[in-house]
């Protein structure tokens, strides 16, 4: 139960506030709440615009409860119901509940909260009472023929349009400005009645601008929101007519300056529309009163455009730089929404343009914004301008990029990454905006800290457009970086056949060496850039070249396991028996990596089985340590088991390999076809002693099951006491 001290006003602002954070997260469809609050009147049209703005639904809710409770207790009592009512029912019926309890906590009749907060509008309950009770007057309840039903408005206070003589008599009355006549014939029950266009009596008195008779009404409690057939409050009536005193008369009974006419227009536009400096001069005066933070008319003739309103708003007082909420000016909305012409009035006013504006125009949906912002703006600083030329790149606006250039932004400026935008543009493969560049005198000799040409970064991008232009320009084509790379070794890099046929018919050096002595060709076959070999091969690459490890183009298409380009290597007449450094042959690295048709492709053109590196390991023994039993298959008969024996420095055999990494599968294929069972290393150890000091048990079982044919020296399985690294390696 609730203390009634809590509650000392109890009404609908005060159940708002009481329960706010509840109906924040309560709420699931603000956008649908806020479609109520304006079909009955509680919120301007203009609201939706504002909100629209809030990102997360909670934030949306918060601030349309804020406001709710700014605008008093009728507000929050008509947000409750209809509004929560339809929109949110359960949430409702929590709150009747709340406020249920709250009323029996009270106790006090006077101050019922319910009959207040949660029961239908006053007059649209009395209106639906009596339809109702016309129906039940008429026989059967039915209506008559002939005779249309009438549209009841909720929450609507004024009465349907009169044509009796009375009524034409107060119309008359106001018209003429005849203020005796009105007190004399004026009824309390008809301060609200309609004329034939729908206009009250204050509409009427408006558009005369007979203020005493508007201040006679509006202390009656005439009401300034009813709108006529065409939407129109009375302060579209004072405001298109130029009656400044009745604007200031409406204005000071609360007259709202944002409510909308049937076409969308509000009082300051009709007094635009006809010319009235004077009165858009008033309404400005009051929206700089009464909207500190909120979107001004200013805002909103640049959202819709709207160029010639916002050169009369400028020219009767308002400031280009006036920001709102959320500390956008009016032209940061031109600029999103790509409002030229209104962007072109504001420049000529004076709003500024700073980085964050020049970042906008070119992240809206509008690129040719931006040319507008450099060609109206009064001053840019060249920091700016600098920024803006990196970013006209990056977005690829070659009209923009030659603006800038031509209005003074330096060329060759340099980014934090000490690019310029010609380097920019080359990296990201923008062609137009990079010819403009070249056109306009850009300096081609620059470099990155990495000293990356423009051509090596357009190789990079796989831009040949790009290349093309700097080679026309005199580029040289044989340029190299700090790594000793030709823009030829970054196109074989890139896969880039196009770039590789452009730079070696422009006279690329095919077979230049980088620092590690790679040619081209040994970058496009340790990728398996198998067209590009061909290519490279067909302009004349050395298909036996080494590099820095003493490696062949072929060494690498062998780790890589590239079939086609092996084919190609060899065709082209690569040696299958070179020797690297560590004199691997290239079926050394493909038995390794276990590339079996690697091994087959070379052992089919002369690749020899037996070949021995710098450690005496043989293809097999390579072949027999990575378990590959496809490829031993394939080794040994091309041997011919002759090499099966062979011993490398540590005097292990293929078969002491397979013990030692428990290859069971391995170590009856290799004694199938002959090993010596009990073949002794350098450091006497058998095969059967390997497996056993490696612990595989499924080693020494193939091992025991083939001693029933030899006599296998399995009584030193013990470990024997040596130096335990002796026979750690191979």
């Amino acid at each position: 139960m609730h203390s009634s001290s809590l509650f000392t006003n109890p009404y609908a602002i005060e159940v708002l506030r009481t329960k706010k954070e509840e109906l924040v997260q309560g709420i699931n469809d603000p956008d649908q709440l806020l479609h109520w609050l304006i079909e009955n009147g509680v919120f301007t049209p203009e609201k939706k615009l504002v909100l629209s703005f809030y990102r997360t639904r909670t934030a949306k809710n918060s601030r349309v409860l804020d406001i709710l409770i700014s605008q008093g207790e009728r507000a929050c009592r008509l947000f409750f119901y209809p509004c929560l009512k339809q929109v949110e029912p359960k949430l409702y019926s929590k709150i009747r509940k709340y406020v249920s309890e709250v009323n029996e906590s009270i106790g006090d009749a006077r101050r019922q909260l319910v009959g207040y907060l949660l029961e239908k509008d006053k007059v649209w309950f009395e209106n639906s009472s009596k339809q109702h009770q016309g129906k039940k007057d008429r026989p059967g309840g039915k209506k008559h023929k002939g005779k249309k039903k009438e549209r009841v408005t909720p929450l609507s206070r004024a009465t349907k349009p009169r044509k009796d003589p009375a009524a034409v008599n107060i119309f008359a009355a106001v018209a003429k400005g005849s203020l005796p006549e009105l007190e004399k014939t004026l009824k309390d029950n008809e301060l609200n009645v309609l004329n034939p266009s729908s206009e009250t009596l204050l509409h009427v008195a408006a558009a005369h601008g007979h203020l005493s008779i508007m201040e006679y009404l509006l202390s009656k409690g005439a009401r300034t929101g009813v709108k006529d057939r065409k939407g129109r409050t009375a302060l579209h009536r004072a405001a298109e007519k130029g009656h400044g005193g009745a604007v200031q008369v409406l204005l000071r009974g609360g007259a709202s300056i944002h409510t909308l006419d049937i076409k969308g227009k509000t009082p300051l536009h009709r007094a635009a529309e006809n010319n009235h400096s004077h009165i858009l001069k008033i309404l400005l005066k009051e929206e700089a009163r009464s909207c500190r933070n909120q979107h001004k008319f200013l805002h909103m003739a640049a959202l819709r455009d709207e160029s010639s309103l916002a050169k009369m708003l400028l020219e009767a007082g308002a400031s280009p730089e006036g920001k709102d909420w959320r500390g956008q000016t009016a032209l940061s909305y031109a600029v999103s929404q790509g409002s030229e012409n209104t962007a072109k009035v504001l420049l000529e006013a004076g709003a500024t343009v700073d980085s964050k504006m020049v970042e906008r125009a070119f992240n809206s949906n509008h690129p040719s914004i931006f040319k507008v912002l450099l060609e109206y703006s009064k001053d840019l600083s060249a920091d700016i301008m600098e920024s803006a030329l990196f970013r006209a790149v990056q977005k690829n606006l070659p009209s923009a990029v030659e603006s800038l250039i031509d209005r003074g932004t330096d060329i060759n400026a340099h980014n934090t990454m000490h690019y310029t935008p010609l380097l920019l543009a080359c990296a990201m493969g923008k062609a137009e905006s990079a010819e403009v560049l070249m056109e306009k005198g850009a300096n081609l000799g620059i470099r990155t800290p990495g000293a990356d040409t423009a051509l090596h970064l357009a190789a990079q991008a796989g831009a040949a457009s790009i290349a093309g232009l700097l080679l026309s320009k005199g580029m040289d084509t044989n340029v190299r970086n700090q790594a000793e790379e030709t823009p030829l070794h970054i196109a074989a890099l890139q896969n880039n056949g196009a770039l590789v046929g452009l730079l070696a018919t422009a006279g690329a050096r095919i077979n230049a060496a980088t620092k590690d002595f790679a040619t081209p060709l040994h970058i496009a076959s340790q990728r398996g850039h198998a067209d590009v070999a061909r290519q490279l091969l067909h302009h004349g690459a050395h298909v036996n070249a080494q590099d820095k490890q003493a490696k062949r183009p072929l060494h690498l298409a062998a780790e890589q396991g590239d079939k086609a380009l092996t084919e190609t290597l060899l065709k082209a007449g690569a040696d299958p028996n070179a020797q690297d450094k560590e004199k691997k042959t290239p079926l050394h690295a493909a038995a390794l990596r276990g590339h079996l048709s690697i091994v087959e492709v070379l052992l089919a053109n002369r690749g020899r089985a037996g070949a021995k590196d710098m450690d005496g390991c043989t293809p097999l023994h390579y072949a027999t340590m990575k378990g590959n039993t496809d490829i031993a298959k394939v080794l040994l008969a091309s041997g011919k088991n002759k090499k099966i024996d062979d011993r490398n420095v540590w005097r292990k055999t293929a078969l002491h390999v397979a013990a030692e990494y428990g290859h069971g599968e391995l170590i009856n294929l290799l004694l199938s076809h002959g090993a010596a069972i009990n073949t002794s290393d350098s450091s006497r150890d058998t095969a059967l002693h390997c497996a056993c000091r490696a612990g595989h048990l499924g080693a020494v079982s193939a091992l025991l099951g083939w001693s029933r044919g030899e006599k296998s020296k399995f009584t030193r399985c013990e470990q024997p006491q040596k130096d335990p690294t002796a026979s750690s390696g191979m």
